[in-house]
């Protein structure tokens, strides 16, 4: 700025000189033609010397401005010096510095730029000079494929160039106070390849977490990238598949060809042409494997392979057991069907759906409403909602049969409660009493004729009474006689949930629902089978002299445990004395009788003991729970009624417990007792007869040695026709420690192992088996071939009396259906017990 004001100062000087040096020109010259007039001289000496004075005050002038000049000129010297010198350290300090470097005027132009940035250029033809605008440079920059712009961040204010030679610049815009522009360009190559690194390591170190979580899962995984190509699976999938190592990078379809895996994608489709995303299929070893694809966001998809064995296994069993149920309510001749709370069918049977003239399984999910007419469902209405409000209903009713017949039904309504006592449903038992009906029909009329008839009349009534009675007892008989397959899935069933809940793998909490349920149905079925037998007159007596205590101190030990988990006191008071009974009927009673009196007793104790009363003894079952009301005491021994829940988790069972003691009672000749006192408690007793004759008692087992233990390694064959007990039976005794050889018959275990002479423990035994042959003859034909016979276990339906006889003289252990795990173990614990005492003797 100051070399600026000294340029002009000095040009002004200039001009004013040449202007003074025009003056005195024009001065002279005028006063050399004044000389050819006289007259003027000395007008024009005076106009002369007035000029040559305006001439030298203007030459001092000049004069002082020059001397200014110089001084000015001078400084500017100076100032030009500082600039250069100044400007020459800016290019320095631009050279040193590491990045390249350019710098542009107010008119974007360049102004100075350092040997770095011109470097870039040096091996393209093109030359950057000053006077070159931005947009020119930016222009070449992208035109000529020096630089390639990067992809960068919303939130990344500088720009990111890739050079050819695989260096990395990051470039900065500075605005200079006069309007200019500064750019950098910072290599941060080595910042870049540092970023690299770390994420590699990164990723490397998530792929191996991830490899390592995918290979401790239980699943098979395998995971197809976009392009079909196999990226990640575990040592689950090489397992299920059967393949050896996989080398990398492999097709998927290939490595799926290498095996016996079936081809499952997001693309697959059925002969429908509809998408596939999960399929179940069966391996040549016997596994079943279940498959599911699952398509990825960003393409490819994850295959996961799931051993579904034991849940297919258990599936068919239970699938086996509901299929014999369905084949025996199917049989029963009555109607019988389930409504859910909102009165929606799930589940009738055959001879339900043939009365209403419906194709099987269509009533299925259909309301009662819609089923039936709105007059019949009028009839029935106020009988559903006093069941739904959780009362048992029986009443009977009229119907039209579609031939246009009117039969008369029983039905009865039986509300289904949980455990809080809530209603969920309702049970639906429905029997044609048309001939009965009929019958007492016939019989009031035949009151009402005259006594010359009576006579006849009575005769007439007593044989259809005797045909009702007698197909009453068919029906009766028949579910006696099919209690045998009726056990047998539900036996089956019992050793798998058994075998589950020993093994550390399963769901401890999903097979002991399983294990409820099944006890449940046991229940409920073994009662219905006892009451069908006792109504059929299939069990008989089998009287012999005992002593009391060898009953009754198994019992009080057995509802102890019953007792103290519902918060009860259980008292027991022995006896010495003996009895003549059955004490297998006896026990029946004495169980049901305890189980009322922890099931209706809220709080307080339970009492066991016995009374001498003469020739008798009564034994007596006391409890301080909620007492009988005087006029409900004979119809608690009637069938199906039950007293009011105590408990929110009360099991209410179906109320024929006392039905059963009234009727074994009978058949016993033995006198039943009812004391009660509502709100304070009740007392049932049952007159035996004492024996005078002392049985002697049998030595028991010594137990004291681990039942595990004592089963380890032991040596079991197990015979049975139903394929399902026998890996039910494998599954259970392995788990136990045995060594188990399963056989379907006497032929099928001499294929087997050599039955004469092979080393063995012990032989479990079905009582029936095909072909007409029984358990008891297979045994002793086994036994017969052997020089050391076998102990037998042998497990039936079959209560009779003859049997048990038939058994007990044989010297086998006969144990009933369904078994019990536990009732197993201590059994052929006490036989492999027996054994071993019997061989240390020899």
């Amino acid at each position: 700025m100051a070399s600026l004001n000294s340029d002009q100062r000095l040009a002004e000087l200039q001009r004013a000189n040449h202007k003074l040096l025009r003056i005195n020109a024009a001065l002279i010259e005028r006063l050399e033609s004044g000389a050819a007039r006289p007259d003027d001289s000395y007008a024009a000496f005076q106009h002369s010397v007035v000029l040559a004075e305006q001439v030298r005050e203007r030459t001092d002038a000049l004069n002082q401005t020059l001397v200014e000049l110089k001084a000015s000129n001078h400084l500017l010297s100076d100032a030009r010096l500082r600039a250069e010198t100044a400007h020459q350290h800016l290019v320095d300090a631009i050279e040193s510095i590491s990045d390249a470097f350019v710098l542009f005027d107010p008119d974007l132009r360049i102004v100075l730029f350092n040997s770095r940035f011109k470097a870039f250029w040096a091996n393209s033809r093109i030359r950057i000079i000053s006077g070159m605008r931005l947009a020119e440079v930016k222009r070449l920059m992208h035109s000529s494929g020096l630089f390639r712009e990067e992809q960068r961040g919303a939130s990344d204010e500088h720009l990111l160039y890739r050079l050819q030679g695989g260096r990395w610049l990051q470039v900065s815009e500075r605005p200079t106070q006069d309007g200019g522009r500064v750019m950098l360009f910072t290599d941060i190559t080595e910042v870049k390849h540092s970023e690299t690194r770390r994420r590699e390591q990164a990723v490397a170190q998530k792929s191996y977490l991830l490899q390592r979580a995918v290979d401790n899962l239980s699943q098979g995984v395998a995971m197809v990238n976009a392009d079909g190509v196999l990226e990640l699976w575990n040592r689950r999938f090489l397992e299920l598949s059967g393949l050896a190592p996989i080398a990398a990078h492999r097709s998927f379809t290939e490595v799926i060809a290498d095996s016996e895996l079936a081809l499952l994608t997001p693309a697959s489709r059925d002969g429908n042409g509809r998408c596939v995303h999960e399929l179940e299929q069966r391996l040549f070893d016997g596994r079943m494997l279940e498959i599911r694809t699952h398509p990825l966001p960003t393409g490819g998809f994850v295959n996961t392979f799931t051993d579904i064995t034991e849940r297919y296994q258990h599936a068919e069993a239970l699938s086996e057991s509901e299929r014999w149920i369905r084949l025996i309510t199917d049989h029963v001749p009555a109607l019988i069907a389930y409504l859910n709370a909102e009165l929606v069918y799930e589940f009738t049977n055959k001879v339900y759906e043939q009365w209403y003239c419906w194709p099987p399984g269509v009533m299925l999910g259909q309301k009662l409403r819609e089923v039936h007419s709105p007059e019949h469902y009028q009839r029935l209405e106020g009988y559903i909602e006093r069941a739904l409000a959780g009362e048992s209903v029986t009443f009977e009713c009229a119907e039209t049969h579609v031939n246009g017949q009117q039969r008369y039904m029983l039905r009865s309504y039986v509300p289904n409660r949980l455990a809080s006592g809530e209603v969920v449903g309702i049970f639906v038992l429905i029997r044609d009493i048309t001939e009965r009906r009929r019958t007492a029909e016939a019989l009031h009329q035949a009151y009402q004729n005259l006594e010359v008839r009576v006579r006849e009349r009575t005769a007439e009534l007593s044989q259809a009474k005797q045909e009702a009675e007698q197909a009453n007892l068919s029906k009766t008989k028949f579910l006696a006689a099919v209690s045998h397959d009726l056990l047998q899935p539900l036996n089956a069933a019992r050793l798998f949930t058994s075998a589950l809940l020993e093994q550390s793998s399963a769901n401890p909490a999903l097979v002991r629902n399983v294990s409820n349920s099944l006890d449940d149905v046991e229940n409920l079925l073994g009662t219905l089978v006892d009451i069908s037998k006792l109504d059929a007159g299939v069990i008989k007596a089998d009287l012999a002299s005992f002593a009391v205590s060898d009953l009754l101190d198994n019992l009080a030990a057995e509802y102890a445990h019953a007792a103290a988990s519902e918060g009860l006191r259980m008292a027991y008071v022995p006896c010495g004395l003996s009895v003549h009974s059955d004490i297998q009927l006896l026990a029946r009673i004495l169980r049901n009788l305890l189980s009322n009196a922890i099931r209706y007793t809220p709080g307080g104790r339970v009492l066991l003991g016995c009374r001498r009363r003469g020739k008798a003894l009564w034994i007596e079952v006391w409890d301080t729970g909620i007492g009988i009301a005087e006029d409900r005491r004979e119809e608690v021994f009637q069938e199906f009624k039950r007293g009011d829940v105590q408990r929110p988790d009360q099991d209410r069972g179906l109320g024929l417990g006392l039905a059963i003691v009234d009727k074994i009672a009978g058949i016993l000749g033995h006198r039943l007792q009812l004391r009660s006192v509502p709100g304070k408690g009740s007392m049932f007793a049952i007159e035996v007869p004492r024996s005078r004759q002392a049985p002697k008692r049998v030595a028991e087992p010594d137990l004291s040695e681990p039942l595990r233990e004592r089963l380890e390694g032991a040596r079991i064959w197990v015979l049975d026709n139903d394929a399902a007990i026998c890996a039910g039976m494998r599954t259970l005794l392995e788990q136990w420690g045995c060594e188990v050889v399963t056989a379907l018959s006497e032929q099928d275990l001499a294929r087997q192992v050599a039955t004469d002479s092979a080393e063995a423990d012990l032989l479990i035994a079905d009582y029936h088996l095909d072909n007409g042959r029984n358990g008891v003859d297979a045994v002793a034909a086994i036994n017969a071939l052997r020089r050391t016979p076998l102990a037998a276990l042998m497990i039936t339906a079959n209560y009779s009396n003859e049997l048990k006889q038939q058994v007990r003289e044989l010297g086998h252990t006969l144990m009933h259906k369904p078994v019990r795990p536990m009732r197993l173990k201590a059994a052929i614990s006490h036989l492999l017990g027996t054994e071993l005492s019997v061989a240390s003797a020899r």
